[in-house]
Order: structure tokens, then sequence, then C-alpha cells
């Protein structure tokens, strides 16, 4: 990008955050998993995405919750990403940023903060998560809520196992899951990891 375009660029960014057209800032950042695209808004992360663009459902999420003011704004996004960084080299076992759960349905929000709920290094089940939020025979549905998750790792639906003890599916594919199990838990979950063959 040449110099000019991006000195219009930044004052067009500065604009808009000055006269409160920035809702939501986003972010790139680096992990052990490849990239994730952070998005904060005015209440807490709403979104952490596997991959350096969001998907077109979880951009139409944020954009009717709270408009088209959706801008790049590292500063924003500096406190998701230091904790995220601390949890990774493992000086981190419970996140502290806030969350906004605010665009998601009820239920959805439910099984999000039953599953917030299971701590550093353990493990729960969908069906276990389901009865925690209030709807005992709803662990497939607790299942689709999970995996619809938008801020995976610090809404920590890694930790959500099958009933039967197998990882059951992840958003950012098992082997990202095993690795975040493999980073909290010294002991294999049951079931949990491939057999070897």
């Amino acid at each position: 990008m040449n110099v000019q375009l991006a000195d219009a660029r930044e004052h067009l960014l500065a604009r808009a955050r000055r006269e409160g057209l920035e809702t939501v800032g986003y972010r790139v950042v680096d992990s052990p998993l490849g990239p994730l695209w952070i998005a904060v808004g005015p209440k807490g992360v709403l979104a952490i995405h596997y991959g350096g663009e969001p998907s077109a459902a979880e951009l139409a999420r944020i954009v009717r919750t709270y408009g088209p003011g959706l801008l790049p704004d590292a500063r924003r996004v500096d406190p998701v990403a230091r904790e995220l960084d601390q949890y990774f080299g493992g000086t981190r076992r419970r996140f502290d940023i806030a969350v906004d759960l605010t665009p998601l349905t009820e239920f959805q929000r439910r099984i999000l903060s039953a599953t917030a709920r299971v701590a550093f290094g353990e493990v729960s089940t969908y069906a276990k998560v389901a009865t925690q939020a209030g709807s005992e025979r709803a662990s497939r549905a607790a299942g689709q809520a999970l995996g619809a998750n938008p801020i995976p790792i610090v809404v920590p639906c890694h930790r959500i196992l099958a009933s039967d003890g197998t990882l059951g599916g992840y958003a950012g594919g098992l082997d990202a899951k095993r690795r975040l199990l493999g980073l909290e838990r010294r002991e294999v979950p049951a079931g949990g990891w491939p057999k070897r063959s």
C-alpha cells in the first residue's frame, strides 16, 4: 500500500472513531493454532474465528447487532490478544476479558455460560452442559450451540466431550481441540485421543 493511501485510510479510521461510527474493532493475531480473527464490541469480545477472515455468517451476526461500524482496531483487540498469548504460553488458566454473548439466542447464551464454568484442565460432556443450562434433554442441541460458539478458547467449548469420552466435534477442527486439551491436561481424556495404529 502506498504512503498516501495508508495515510488516507488512517485519517478515515480516526474520523470514524472520533464521530462514534466504530462500534466493533477487529484484528488478526497469530497463535500456535494459526491466525485468529478477533472482534471486540462495546460489551467485550464478540468473535474469535479460526483463520484470517470471519465467515459471512459471523459478519452478518455482528452487523445485525451493532451495525456496519466494523473497523480494524489493534488497540481494542490488544487485551484479548495479550490474554490469549498468556494462555498459550502456559501462564494464564482463566480469562478475565469481558465476553459479549448479546447477538446469540437465549439457549445459546445459557449453553455457553454453562460451558464457561468448566475450569481449566477439566472436561464435561454435552449432556452435562445441557443439564446445567436447564435443558437436560437437549444434549444434541447443546452440541450444535457449541459448534456455533463464536468465542472459542475463551468460552472453552474444547473442554466439552461426548458422553462416551470421545472428542465429539470442534469448529477449529479436532486437531485444534486435541492441542488445547493437551495444553491444559497432562492426562488423556478417556477415549479422547486417536488410537495408535
